[in-house]
């Protein structure tokens, strides 16, 4: 820049020079102008490089500063719950300052923004693009537990917030991939800060995985599919130990292998029931099975009887015992 404008003035001059008409008077005094715009020129050339300098150092100042101030301006909105802007904040820092020293930062607390603004899915691809590009980072126990957060979260409803809902009846895809997500966190780093509310966390999603298929059970039962009623329980009984849904495991056991002709077999499922829960509400007072089809055949009213089936049949058996903790 300096030295174009030195090029651009030197032309100048020389065209001023030629078409003056007391040029002789010039040429008279040539030398010592010479010497006198040479000098001007080495003392505009050196302040206009210096200029260059300080002007350089002052963008670098200038920048550090802006990194600061727009990292400061998220923490702010973080701070303040408004996590839309803090989104907005973070991903722009991100991407005028991709190598800073907010940068790695920026990109953890992003996870943390996105989850907070109920951006579940974008939450979870910050966090696995974190864990791909710092897989060594101290933090990265973080990003693992915050996707076990957005997943668990995901398919929440809304409305749920103000009106009690079981979630145990509907798709609980999103509850696996979160327990999938808190055991990757236990295996990795299982002294973590966040590996305590993690286990928490796992104990109630189980909880909740068990009920789901005694839901599921139930539901066959109601479509007269009996074995899979059946399937359904004995997976709680073999998988889901220490759950509340063992107990109806066991029910749903004893009464699909009654429904199937099974009676040997439902025998021992209900000598496992009143074992150990002898106050599962299908077990009367003598410990025997009492259910709509027990061992005596299916129970059915005398309204029942003397319509010849044609009004108050049988409801299909359902179990939903919740032992209090």
């Amino acid at each position: 820049m300096g030295r174009a404008l030195a090029l651009q003035w030197g032309k100048t001059k020389a065209r001023t020079v030629e078409n003056n008409p007391l040029n002789v008077l010039s040429q008279r005094i040539l030398p010592s102008a010479a010497k006198l715009a040479a000098a001007l020129l080495v003392i505009a050339l050196n302040n206009l490089l210096s200029g260059c300098s300080w002007f350089g150092d002052d963008e670098v100042a200038i920048a550090d500063s802006g990194e600061q101030q727009v990292y400061f301006e998220a923490q702010r909105h973080l701070e303040n719950e408004n996590f839309d802007m803090a989104v907005r904040t973070l991903q722009l820092l991100e991407s005028r300052y991709p190598f800073g020293r907010y940068a790695e930062q920026a990109q953890l607390e992003l996870v943390y923004a996105h989850y907070g603004a109920y951006e579940y899915e974008a939450a979870i691809e910050a966090a696995d693009r974190f864990i791909r590009l710092h897989p060594q980072h101290p933090n990265v126990d973080y990003a693992y537990y915050m996707k076990g957060l957005a997943a668990f979260d995901m398919e929440g409803d809304f409305l749920a917030k103000f009106v009690p809902t079981d979630d145990t009846k509907r798709d609980i895809s999103h509850i696996q991939e979160a327990f999938a997500e808190f055991a990757q966190l236990l295996a990795r780093f299982p002294d973590s800060p966040y590996a305590p509310d993690a286990r928490a966390r796992m104990v109630h999603m189980r909880n909740m995985i068990a009920r789901h298929e005694i839901h599921v059970a139930n539901y066959y039962f109601r479509r007269g599919a009996y074995m899979a009623a059946l399937n359904r329980g004995r997976w709680v009984v073999e998988h889901m130990q220490q759950t509340p849904s063992v107990a109806d495991g066991l029910a749903i056991m004893a009464q699909g292998y009654l429904l199937l002709g099974m009676n040997d077999l439902a025998l021992d499922s209900i000598e496992v029931l009143k074992e150990n829960y002898p106050e599962h509400p299908s077990l009367n007072a003598k410990g025997e099975f009492d259910s709509v089809y027990d061992l005596n055949g299916l129970n059915r009213s005398w309204i029942n009887q003397m319509s010849f089936g044609l009004f108050d049949p049988p409801e299909p058996p359902q179990f939903n015992y919740r032992p209090r903790s």
